[in-house]
């Protein structure tokens, strides 16, 4: 293993670098990219949102007769296998994670599952976590990362949370002007809000760690959102007093990464003015790649919006996916597609029709699919030469 001058992120006791791989549905991250980050002894993380559709016993039983029930223990299943394989091709190195969205509607009976299955961690945004020590039943020996963007939103967590005897582990701030996926801002227009700016939120949450008496519990700080930069994680980790980044795009189009080639070219090639935001399904704002279908999409959106009509039926496949969702409850503020299908589609690599999330920032090594290895490499230590 190559030397770096970073401290190592510290989870209950174990060193690991200071490197967490964010989870990226629908699987963009499973078994095999988690393990390969943990065999470099990062965390490495599951995705846990629709996993059936990495098992072709799985996706075939769920068009039979398909129901909410049905699609629920399919993908509980799925999460199992996901895990198991993960933990034992990570070879008893790092950490392997399981990221669980809040919004969506299974998310109490992934957490459950998780945990008995023997993941590390679980890491939950894309709402207020505030349930989550609860939901994992008293299971002590797995850790919680809860994901924010903004101080009082992690001040409201911590109270909640020490109510109930528990701390985070470790808490993640995404920053929604550079993250891909779902964003932590209620507008498009809103991601840019200065609240929002790393070194801000690090200097606001000391105050609040201060503030509640926990000034001694070290809880680190993990940055997520641009950060596969070494300048940027060197200043973040040695200048703002951040513990560790989380980094998504950079992993999903390694070699490694779970989703077909032609996923991770149209990630890897994609140029800046390609990479746009918008509403997506769950009334959040999304960033993706502006491929043929979201292309298209934005340019029918008013028209979707003004005749939006409650109606199930449209949800081509997410019977039990997102607690809100724009299409299936006729919600005209927001977008107005099936997600889970739109990101099938993108993990089987069909580029015309598939919803392709990206982060906002270059690449380490432009349009190259690189191992990842050859990437934690560049990230601790700057080291492009080898890679490229």
């Amino acid at each position: 293993m190559f030397s770096h001058s970073f401290e190592p992120l510290t989870i209950r006791g174990k060193e690991l670098i200071p490197i967490v791989q964010g989870g990226m549905g629908v699987g963009i991250s499973a078994s095999g990219l988690s393990s390969a980050v943990a065999r470099e002894n990062g965390i490495g993380t599951i995705a846990s949102v629709d996993l059936r559709h990495l098992h072709e016993d799985l996706l075939a039983e769920s068009k039979v007769n398909p129901s909410e029930e049905k699609y629920t223990r399919l993908n509980l299943i799925a999460l199992d296998r996901e895990i198991q394989k993960a933990k034992a091709q990570s070879e008893g190195r790092g950490m392997i994670a399981v990221n669980v969205m809040k919004a969506v509607k299974d998310h109490p009976h992934l957490v459950r599952q998780a945990c008995e299955s023997g993941a590390d961690a679980i890491v939950m945004g894309a709402g207020l976590p505030l349930d989550l020590p609860e939901l994992t039943g008293g299971n002590k020996d797995v850790a919680l990362f809860p994901i924010l963007s903004e101080s009082r939103g992690i001040g409201i967590v911590l109270k909640r949370w020490m109510k109930k005897g528990v701390l985070p582990d470790a808490v993640v701030i995404e920053h929604p002007a550079h993250a891909a996926g779902h964003l932590g801002a209620m507008t498009v227009a809103g991601v840019n809000d200065a609240k929002f700016e790393f070194k801000r939120v690090i200097d606001e949450t000391m105050e609040v760690f201060k503030n509640l008496g926990l000034e001694s519990e070290k809880i680190p700080l993990i940055l997520a959102g641009g950060m596969a930069n070494f300048q940027k994680i060197s200043t973040a980790l040695k200048d703002w007093g951040a513990s560790a980044v989380q980094i998504g795009t950079a992993f999903a189009v390694t070699q490694e990464g779970d989703a077909h080639i032609n996923f991770k070219n149209t990630l890897a090639g994609a140029e800046k003015e390609q990479i746009v935001e918008f509403m997506s399904v769950a009334g959040l704002p999304a960033r993706g790649v502006k491929t043929k279908f979201l292309s298209s999409y934005i340019k029918r959106e008013e028209k979707l919006q003004a005749n939006a009509k409650a109606d199930p039926r449209r949800c081509t496949q997410g019977i039990n996916c997102l607690s809100v969702c724009g299409l299936r409850d006729g919600l005209d503020k927001i977008g107005q597609f099936c997600i889970d299908l739109k990101l099938a589609e993108a993990f089987r690599g069909e580029v015309d029709k598939g919803l392709f999330f990206r982060g906002k920032d270059p690449l380490p090594f432009g349009t190259a699919i690189k191992s990842v290895r050859e990437t934690v490499e560049y990230l601790l230590t700057g080291n492009l030469a080898q890679a490229r």
